[in-house]
């Protein structure tokens, strides 16, 4: 009898849970979170303006975005499994250090879009993932239109002190980052932001007493 009942209280909860939880729901919102996720690993390469692109954290978000849809679906109809998973994630410790503060905002947005899914708002899901996207871009264009930030970096002579400052204060936009003066000359990093590609390297080297210079690109340190 006991086992009649047992079975009869399992199949009553599968069918439950299959009711609530359909394989044809759970694979459109995978889908829709695959679509998602691309289209935000497509803004964030497009919109990347860093050194280094990397392909394994756009496939991050990709995943992040895949993996959190069937989490919540999961657990938004059944209050002792969300229980135990926010007790299971709170355990969870997260090493990799995120160097760009935009790295963590695209991951929110990649969870947001999981939740949302997850918890079948299928047409908010459409129009925040198009509303960001078109924002990105949008900033990502203005960007392109700012300054570039470089690092001039030069060796010369002492005697081609006045030339060579004479030289980097024509730059509209300077800035002194160090400079290191050695028996054998003197050692010069300036951060300049030039609108144009100028080869202004060539026409240091113009300079009499210059032995090298060196235009390395980087980002400025936070709006320094």
């Amino acid at each position: 009898m006991n086992n009649i009942i047992n079975d009869a209280s399992v199949n009553e909860w599968f069918s439950q849970q299959m009711a609530n939880l359909s394989p044809v729901k759970m694979l459109l919102a995978l889908a829709l979170g695959l679509v998602v996720g691309l289209i935000i690993a497509l803004v964030y390469r497009k919109a990347f303006r860093g050194v280094l692109y990397s392909p394994s954290f756009a496939t991050t978000l990709v995943m992040l975005c895949m993996i959190t849809t069937p989490v919540v679906m999961c657990i938004k109809s059944n209050i002792a499994l969300s229980m135990g998973m926010v007790g299971a994630l709170s355990i969870v410790r997260f090493r990799t250090a995120v160097k760009d503060p935009l790295d963590t905002a695209y991951m929110f947005w990649s969870l947001t879009m999981g939740i949302l899914l997850g918890a079948e708002l299928y047409d908010i899901a459409l129009v925040v993932v198009a509303g960001i996207s078109v924002a990105m871009l949008g900033m990502s264009f203005f960007r392109l239109r700012s300054p570039n930030t470089f690092l001039l970096v030069t060796h010369y002579d002492a005697d081609a002190e006045n030339e060579v400052m004479s030289f980097v204060r024509r730059i509209k936009v300077q800035r002194l980052r160090s400079k290191t003066v050695t028996p054998g000359g003197v050692e010069l990093t300036v951060e300049v932001q030039l609108r144009e590609r100028t080869d202004i390297v060539n026409s240091l080297m113009d300079t009499k007493g210059v032995h090298s210079a060196t235009l390395i690109s980087c980002q400025s340190e936070a709006g320094n």
